[in-house]
């Protein structure tokens, strides 16, 4: 893990991916039946710094995948700004945009849907050179052996097909068409979630491996508290489209804040029966809202067990409780 890990309010120039009160509202159209709008993101702030490993953490449908998609313009934000390297890229248009994002990349969750069968290794690799001309076509093929190498496969890989590789194997396959045109920061999606446990381990041990050999800064977006906990050098929990607490691994794990996120720590499997037995257990009370009801104040002001007037009426920010920990909660915690 980084050892020299940044507060996300100091030394704003070690930021290389920002995001500044950044909101997604998406517009659902039906045929016969009322429209409705979804809060994917509400008011979100947060700060990547250069080299760091950043982990997003929540339950499916809370907005992380959509955060990433904002933060990479693969989605303009509705509100708010995304600085990247010191550049507001919230509504730059093709060309500006284009030159921000051949140093964006993304690893995609489901490695058996984000190849093309059709292709061979080499033209998978190869499509994102081609797409920014980035490389002269004498240098593409020791460039594709190269990256193969450093995701631990083999020159012979390269002419083979997506169907001839197993779940891992294809996930490095995805990560080497990654790294080929050289990015500052890349977009891991719940990379790990579709693979067997058994190589879950491998792919985040070659993540690391690449951050640190290369430089790279991620956004590793996951529900998997522990391994997140490994890979992270700092984590944000997300709940309902906000932020609610954002603090190091350590001190996340030993002294969550916010009651979410105490919740959702409360349910990691623990390998110990006598500990498991032991464990404190915070069931979650009530419903989350339905896709249909207008969020105002805390989002999980129906669930939460100390919920004040107050919470129903204004989100909380996103504020330091202590160094190097934040939480959006208007308990005095």
């Amino acid at each position: 893990m980084i050892d020299d890990m940044i507060h996300i309010n100091d030394n704003a120039g070690a930021s290389l991916l920002e995001a500044r009160n950044v909101s997604k509202i998406f517009k659902v159209r039906r045929t016969f039946r009322p429209s409705f709008t979804v809060n994917a993101v509400r008011n979100v702030t947060l700060s990547i710094e250069r080299g760091e490993t950043f982990g997003l953490v929540g339950e499916s449908g809370c907005g992380k995948s959509t955060l990433g998609r904002l933060l990479t313009r693969l989605y303009e934000p509705d509100a708010g700004q995304v600085f990247f390297d010191g550049k507001d890229i919230s509504h730059l248009k093709s060309g500006e945009l284009a030159a921000a994002q051949r140093r964006m990349q993304m690893v995609f969750q489901d490695p058996y849907s984000s190849l093309n069968p059709s292709m061979r290794v080499e033209e998978i690799i190869m499509e994102p050179l081609l797409l920014r001309r980035s490389l002269p076509k004498s240098e593409r093929s020791s460039r594709i052996t190269e990256i193969l190498e450093q995701v631990g496969l083999t020159k012979d890989d390269a002419h083979k097909r997506p169907h001839e590789f197993s779940g891992g194997q294809r996930q490095r396959v995805s990560i080497a068409r990654a790294l080929v045109t050289n990015p500052s920061f890349i977009l891991c999606d719940e990379p790990i979630s579709a693979l067997d446990v058994s190589i879950q381990a491998q792919i985040v041990n070659l993540l690391e491996d690449l951050r640190q050999a290369h430089g790279l800064t991620y956004l590793f977006v996951a529900h998997d508290l522990s391994m997140v906990r490994y890979i992270s050098s700092r984590i944000a929990v997300m709940y309902m489209g906000s932020i609610v607490e954002l603090a190091d691994p350590d001190e996340l794990f030993h002294r969550p804040l916010h009651p979410y996120t105490r919740t959702l720590l409360s349910a990691i499997p623990l390998p110990s029966p006598k500990a498991a037995r032991a464990a404190e257990r915070i069931p979650l009370q009530g419903e989350p809202p339905g896709v249909f009801e207008q969020l105002v104040g805390c989002a999980f002001v129906k669930r939460c067990a100390y919920a004040m007037d107050e919470c129903g009426k204004i989100q909380p920010e996103l504020s330091e409780r202590s160094a190097r920990h934040l939480c959006a909660c208007h308990l005095n915690v």
